[in-house]
């Protein structure tokens, strides 16, 4: 059978996106200026940029919710926008997942998560295994978010390591992202999953959080060069196909084979930029898109791009994801001719 479609498994929440003019200090007063309500986590975002993208690919999505009003939300949602939704389990034990996201409207496009874990924390390796579909990429996310997967293996070191594993040998092409956390869990849980991960989609936080390295200077200045020799890293320590790391200033992306691509964005106007959250899934989407459809390198990173580009006009995580049409209008408009 040839495969063909994308799941994507993992975090599924509500998000409620409160922007505020500024952060304050410990014990200090902000006033809030307007809420939004939507809904995130690593594969609602990831399948509903795919699903926008009205390009005719199989999308499935798995994951834990909470028999809740919260998780009919999440069920509407899915079913609004296409997606198969046989993988979602519906627990009466557990409340659907939430974040409170303060967004600085002040334009830095600054975000400060408060997450309640929920349901999310309940999927496990064999709710994981159990998700058989006819799908050619398995995208996991987050890790360090998915309790149950997040605990140590005595064979594997974590469970997600071996969960990618038996997903590999089902067939699956394995695709993983993380969650920016402060602490030292991402060597610990990241590092063991990287032989069974095809493609890892991370950001230069997390790639440098994984390596132990600084990918910016203390002016925040990108080191071009220690993102490459991460990449490179990351690459020798286990993923199979392509490591791919974003930042705002654009993409890079590297295979196995040593094919590798550094793409700019196309700058926005801080006082255009409504929020930067879900930029990092919409992304993933597009690059993840691009290698379903085996573009070429160059091509991926310039879709992907421009899908994280339309995310920052939006207030939620999906609210600005565009159609293919409208992203490929966007790179024949501002990308040269390669």
């Amino acid at each position: 059978m040839k495969r063909r479609g994308i799941i994507s498994a993992g975090s599924w929440l509500v998000d409620s996106v409160k922007m505020i003019g500024r952060y304050p200090s410990a014990g200090n007063l902000t006033t809030i200026e307007r809420v939004e309500t939507g809904l995130g986590g690593c594969a609602h975002n990831v399948l509903v940029n795919l699903a926008r993208l009205d390009a005719g690919l199989p999308l499935y999505a798995g994951g834990c919710i909470g028999r809740d009003a919260f998780g009919d939300y999440v069920l509407r949602e899915i079913d609004r926008h296409g997606i198969d939704r046989r993988h979602m389990m519906v627990l009466d034990d557990a409340a659907t997942s939430y974040t409170d996201v303060m967004s600085e409207s002040s334009g830095a496009a600054t975000r400060t998560f408060f997450h309640f874990r929920g349901a999310n924390a309940r999927l496990d390796a064999a709710r994981v295994l159990a998700m058989r579909s006819p799908a050619r990429i398995f995208h996991l996310g987050y890790l360090l978010l998915l309790d149950e997967l997040d605990r140590p293996d005595p064979e594997y070191g974590v469970v997600a390591a071996r969960v990618l594993r038996e997903l590999q040998r089902s067939g699956y092409e394995t695709s993983v992202d993380v969650v920016s956390e402060e602490g030292d869990r991402f060597r610990r849980i990241v590092e063991p999953c990287l032989p069974y991960i095809d493609y890892l989609i991370v950001n230069e936080v997390e790639a440098g959080a994984i390596c132990g390295a600084e990918l910016r200077t203390a002016a925040g200045e990108l080191l071009r060069d220690r993102v490459r020799t991460a990449a490179a890293a990351l690459v020798d320590r286990g993923v199979g196909r392509l490591c791919a790391i974003h930042f705002p200033e654009g993409g890079y992306a590297l295979q196995r084979d040593g094919g590798e691509c550094f793409c700019p964005s196309i700058p926005v106007a801080t006082s255009d930029i409504v929020s930067a959250v879900g930029a990092g899934d919409a992304f993933c989407a597009g690059m993840l898109y691009a290698l379903h459809e085996e573009l070429p390198l160059d091509r991926a990173l310039r879709m992907a791009n421009a899908a994280a580009r339309f995310n920052l006009f939006s207030a939620t995580s999906t609210g600005g994801a565009p159609t293919l049409d409208r992203i490929e209008t966007f790179i024949r408009e501002n990308y040269p001719n390669p």
